[in-house]
């Protein structure tokens, strides 16, 4: 999806969502934000550098992602999974130590993967895969935390857990979401995408409207007024066809 006229800044310590339709442009967004695609105009800096100049593992140190599809084939046990957030520290001459140990250690249990430490990566369902990919990023020790549709494979609990759990991390969090009461429980602020391009931002209640949520996702909803300045959504039922 070819993304366009898109400008905002991330506060530090923002919840910032980003939501829209499929192929409205939010992975390529976050392709972009990463650094893991270059735009063709325009530049994304992070704390005011922008990311061409950033080397890798200098990136990887200030900046975490959890893909939407992230997997891995290679034989190893959930906590070697989480293990690899740490590559970016390690080298000749900083070999791993007690401090790397603490760090995944932590990680694991943030996500409530500790007692599956020792299991096998192929024996894991896709939920507590996704977990731990989202405890190698915790692992990293970023500032600032990226993640794809960070609670697809699991059940509810875990996902209202999850986005709980970064919530209240001392990070900046920049998440690409599917499902809108999330966005409106959890975020700070959101961008809304539609056809590769920024439709609105603020903050949840008060760009999540009824018309706007019939324009970019075709569907009729009433929102609600929640606590805190949030709000909830009720989606009616899909229209029956004519032809039905």
């Amino acid at each position: 999806m070819l993304v366009r006229d898109v400008s905002f800044t991330v506060a530090s310590g923002e919840f910032f969502g980003i939501i829209g339709p499929n192929g409205s442009g939010k992975t390529s967004l976050i392709s972009m934000l990463c650094g893991l695609r270059k735009p063709r105009t325009g530049t994304v800096s992070l704390d005011g550098e922008p990311l061409a100049g950033l080397a890798r593992r200098a990136l990887a140190r200030r900046l975490a992602l959890v893909e939407q599809q992230a997997d891995t084939s290679e034989r190893m046990t959930a906590r070697q999974a989480v293990e690899l957030g740490r590559t970016p520290y390690l080298g000749l001459s900083s070999p791993w130590s007690g401090l790397d140990d603490a760090i995944v250690d932590a990680a694991m249990g943030n996500v409530g993967m500790a007692h599956l430490s020792g299991r096998q990566w192929h024996t894991l369902s896709g939920g507590e895969r996704q977990r731990l990919h989202i405890a190698r990023a915790l692992a990293q020790a970023p500032k600032v935390l990226v993640l794809d549709e960070p609670t697809n494979h699991l059940d509810i609990g875990h996902q209202i857990g999850l986005l709980d759990l970064v919530r209240h991390l001392d990070l900046t969090v920049i998440a690409a979401l599917h499902d809108l009461n999330h966005a409106a429980m959890f975020c700070d602020r959101i961008a809304v995408m539609k056809a590769g391009r920024l439709v609105a931002l603020g903050r949840p209640a008060e760009v999540l409207t009824t018309r706007l949520i019939r324009d970019v996702f075709d569907v009729e909803a009433v929102v609600d007024a929640a606590e805190g300045g949030t709000c909830s959504i009720r989606f009616a039922p899909a229209r029956r066809m004519a032809a039905e």
